[in-house]
């Protein structure tokens, strides 16, 4: 496999443990043997991003003020890698072949905050002031990076500390407890093949303490890989804003994305999941009441072996299916649409003879000095509740079609959405409006009503049919 990372792990006081296909190294290692793990990993293959908060902190003042409990005190880090080699002196040679498959599957944490430590110990020694800005891994990641040859001089200081007898700052001595995960035999392929197998498996189990997220769960399992390289493709802006991964960053959560997504795959004939039920699309008002919902029943559609295959090697899986990809091609588009929709509501529902600014959770709401769409964070002068705007983003669906391919359903637009709304997006709204009197203009109240989906899909109906 391509960008095989490589790193020297040493132990002390290891324990060698072999049971069907695995084996597991366990031990202590010092924190200056973290500075190879941390040059060639980062957190691909761990559920969640680290964050720097109180966790991270209280790592650092263990390891600064308590060191020798350290050991008891966290149960460390967990490793994996498929091909190993083993070295003398208790030490272990390992190829990271997979790194969204392999690496450190539990315990990022740990590492963050013992990466954070070399760094402002090394900071401390040379004389700098360390950088500010470091919130998650990948801001941290990137200063190690920059900063590299600091460690390296923090390094060399140590050693030549070492023969004169002065002290410098940070203990680079501290023991951290690490397990290792390794395939019973290096390089023998089935051993190995079996071995990342079951590497989601053990993920999943020792993170289970914060209880893994659905989405958390998916984006490991490769769910949204096809997505996501779809909005790349098509906005490489609104893609970076989306958190396909715990504690990754963006402003735009996934469960957002995939309750959208289920208005072109609602379309699509139902499949059965892994365990051989039939997964039906969620009820429309869930696009804005049950978005965990909606993520729940795209972990199940995603994981029918009609619709993704597992991979030779590791756990990810990729789609294998024309409808479901056909589907994904129209829910990338549905983010900016949304936002079309949002920016233009207030306007032609006062048109329609409302008076929007008048309307109590549009007063409120509009109290935030930031004005934005949701995902796009284009500017606008009046921001809508999204229980008002959803039912119009599910109607989108009357623009939808489904034909037959080589006997694969493909879903498209029968119209190009986008001058469609500008040109017709008035007349759904005017009819659409007087959805909100019934449930006393409430937001939460319109966005779960089924009611709301079926005058929202109606409208667009008769639009495209021209009964307007």
């Amino acid at each position: 496999m391509a960008n095989v990372k490589n790193a020297i792990i040493k132990f002390n006081q290891p324990n060698d443990q072999k049971i069907g296909d695995m084996r597991k190294i366990s031990g202590f290692v010092k924190i200056r043997n973290f500075i190879d793990i941390i040059d060639a990993l980062d957190l691909e293959a761990n559920p969640r991003n680290s964050k720097v908060g109180n966790v991270t902190n209280e790592i650092q003042d263990s390891i600064r003020l308590t060191p020798e409990l350290l050991p008891f005190k966290t149960k460390g880090v967990l490793l994996a890698a498929s091909k190993y080699e083993e070295l003398e002196r208790n030490r272990y040679r390992v190829s990271f072949e997979d790194a969204e498959t392999e690496g450190i599957l539990d315990g990022g944490h740990n590492t963050l905050a013992i990466g954070l430590y070399i760094l402002h110990s090394a900071y401390e020694a040379v004389g700098g002031a360390f950088p500010k800005g470091v919130s998650t891994w990948g801001d941290f990641k990137e200063v190690w990076i920059e900063n590299r040859q600091i460690i390296d001089k923090y390094q060399q200081m140590i050693q030549d500390a070492q023969a004169t007898g002065k002290e410098l700052p940070g203990n680079l001595g501290a023991y951290i407890p690490v397990e290792l995960l390794l395939p019973i035999e290096s390089g023998d392929y089935e051993a190995e093949a079996a071995f990342r197998s079951n590497l989601f498996d053990i993920c999943v189990a020792r993170n289970n303490n914060v209880q893994l997220t659905v989405g958390t769960r998916a984006n490991q399992q490769g769910y949204f890989d096809t997505l996501r390289a779809l909005f790349a493709e098509r906005n490489p802006f609104l893609e970076e804003k989306i958190e396909w991964k715990t504690n990754e960053g963006g402003t735009i959560k996934i469960a957002d994305i995939v309750a959208l997504a289920w208005v072109p795959l609602s379309l699509i004939n139902p499949v059965k999941d892994e365990a051989g039920r039939e997964v039906n699309p969620p009820a429309p008002n869930n696009l804005y009441s049950g978005k965990g919902g909606c993520l729940k029943s795209f972990e199940r559609l995603m994981s029918s072996p009609d619709v993704t295959i597992e991979p030779v090697n590791g756990y990810r899986r990729e789609l294998n299916n024309t409808s479901v990809f056909s589907a994904f091609k129209l829910a990338v588009q549905m983010p900016e649409l949304y936002d079309y929709i949002y920016k233009m509501f207030p306007t032609l529902y006062n048109r329609a003879g409302g008076s929007y600014g008048r309307i109590t959770a549009v007063k409120k709401l509009n109290e935030r000095k930031t004005k934005v769409t949701p995902f796009l964070g284009e500017e606008v002068e009046t921001l809508s509740p999204d229980g008002f705007v959803t039912p119009l983003a599910y109607g989108l669906q009357a623009l939808m079609d489904v034909r037959v391919e080589n006997g694969k359903q493909i879903v498209f637009w029968s119209v190009d959405p986008m001058p469609w709304l500008e040109k017709n997006l008035e007349v759904v709204v005017e009819s659409y409006a007087d959805v909100l009197a019934p449930w006393g203009y409430d937001p939460q109240k319109v966005g779960k009503a089924p009611q709301s989906y079926t005058t929202a899909l109606r409208a667009y109906k008769m639009a495209l049919a021209g009964i307007f």
